[in-house]
Formats: structure tokens, C-alpha cells, sequence
């Protein structure tokens, strides 16, 4: 299983990611907002906006801020400027590393990351240093054996997924970038909603991560994760599934 599989794998059964609700909102705020400016406000005609809106509402984030920030998002209310970003860099053990970000201070995020990637072990790296070991992808997870991997697959195919497995009680399915949101909305038609939707990075090649680099990895992703500024981090790490178990019950 490939790094962006088994850190999700982790995430899951750790419970630790985005665990301060205030700093959750924060993060799925600016989703909302980045999402309304680019494709409006109008959630219906907005696929993009209308996941970020689900992400936000399944959070129990009130729908009051839910408002404000799709009004930031189309001009309605003023804010902050936000940007997407993606960070590049090197982990313990060599592993390639990829940060979505979404910031208002580009100067403040780079030098924060630059500390959590030195302080573990790695090192932030400049643009396209690692990109080109990854493959963006749509994807979507569900959850908890509500729907069976075949009644995935039949919809998925239908709809033109490119792939779909189960890992760990969860199916995932990839897509093309650009289809993302038309397969999400195949599902919703037949009643299957996803219990997330987003992009993803799938590395190409996978570095085996072993003895006390797989602890110092381990920190770093979760440092990342937890920094306000960042919304997904992926990388191409490789480790033992008996120690991942281990980790992921701590």
C-alpha cells in the first residue's frame, strides 16, 4: 500500500489529525472560501463549493460561519486574500513529500514549514523537486462497509473512475483530476455519498522507511497535518504493515 494510502490508513485510526474543533473550522473555511471564489456561490451549480459545504456541515461547523465564509469567498463580505499552494520537500529516510496549503501569509507558512521539515530529520525543497514523483488524482473514501466494493465499482465504472480498492474497511476510488466532482455526482444520485472528496497525489515509486526514521516521519506528517495553514500532505513513504498497526493503535 503506497504512502498516500497508509497515511490516510493512520489518520483514520488515530483520530490525532484536526483534533481542536476551532483549528478544523479554520481549515475548512478556507476550503469554502477558495472554493466560492473560484466556481461562485451557488451550491448547487458549484460542485467544488457544495463538497466543501458537505465536509464542513458532516464537522458540525455552524451554519453561520458556513455563510460567512462563501460570502468571503464571492466578494460579499472582505477578507483575507488566501492562496493555494503546494509545498515540496524531503522527510527522514529520504521520502518525497508534497504540502497543499492554504495561506494568507506565504512568507509566515514557508517559514514554518521550513522549521517542521529541519526539526524532523528533512528539509523544505524548492519547486519541482519532488512534484514529478506524483500523479494528482481525484479521490474519494467510504467508510465503514455502508456500501459493498462491488456496488462501488459498478457506479464508479459507470461513471469513469479510473480505479477503485479496499484498504482497512475503506474503498477508495481515484479519477482523473478533472472528473472528480461529475463521479462524486453519480454517487449522489443513487443515494452513495462519499465521505470525502478531494485531490490527491499518487507517488509513482514508494521509499522503504524503517527503524527509528519511521517515528521521526511520523511526527513530521503529524506536525504538518496540524499546522493551520495546511489541508493535505502526501508522500511516497513505504513502511512495514505490522508496524503500521502499531502506530496507528498508539
Amino acid at each position: 500500500m503506497s504512502g498516500h494510502s497508509k497515511w490516510s490508513t493512520i489518520k483514520r485510526k488515530k483520530g490525532a489529525i484536526d483534533a481542536a474543533r476551532g483549528k478544523l473550522f479554520t481549515k475548512l473555511g478556507k476550503e469554502i472560501i477558495i472554493a466560492a471564489r473560484l466556481g461562485g456561490g451557488d451550491i448547487d451549480g458549484n460542485s467544488r463549493l457544495r463538497t466543501a459545504v458537505q465536509a464542513a456541515k458532516a464537522q458540525s461547523m455552524p451554519k453561520d460561519n458556513i455563510e460567512r465564509a462563501i460570502q468571503k469567498g464571492t466578494g460579499e463580505l472582505g477578507g483575507d486574500n488566501i492562496e493555494e499552494l503546494v509545498y515540496e520537500g524531503y522527510g527522514p529516510a529520504g521520502v518525497a513529500v508534497l504540502v497543499e496549503a492554504t495561506t494568507d501569509n506565504k512568507n509566515r507558512t514557508v517559514a514554518d514549514l521550513r522549521n517542521l521539515f529541519k526539526s524532523s530529520g528533512g528539509n523544505l525543497a524548492d519547486s519541482g523537486s519532488v512534484a514529478y514523483l506524483f500523479t494528482k488524482r481525484g479521490q474519494m473514501i467510504f467508510e465503514g462497509g455502508k456500501h459493498t466494493e462491488d456496488q462501488i465499482m459498478e457506479v464508479a465504472m459507470d461513471a469513469g473512475a479510473e480505479d477503485v480498492s479496499e484498504s482497512d474497511g475503506a474503498v477508495e476510488v481515484l479519477t482523473e483530476p478533472s472528473s472528480l466532482y461529475e463521479v462524486k455526482d453519480a454517487f449522489e444520485k443513487v443515494g452513495m455519498e462519499p465521505d470525502s472528496a478531494s485531490f490527491t497525489y499518487v507517488p509513482s515509486t514508494s521509499v522503504p522507511v524503517e527503524g527509528e526514521n519511521v517515528e521521526k516521519l511520523m511526527k513530521l506528517m503529524e506536525k504538518l497535518e496540524d499546522h493551520d495553514d495546511v489541508q493535505r500532505v502526501h508522500s511516497n513513504f513505504d513502511i512495514d504493515e505490522k508496524l503500521l498497526a502499531e502506530l496507528a493503535n498508539k
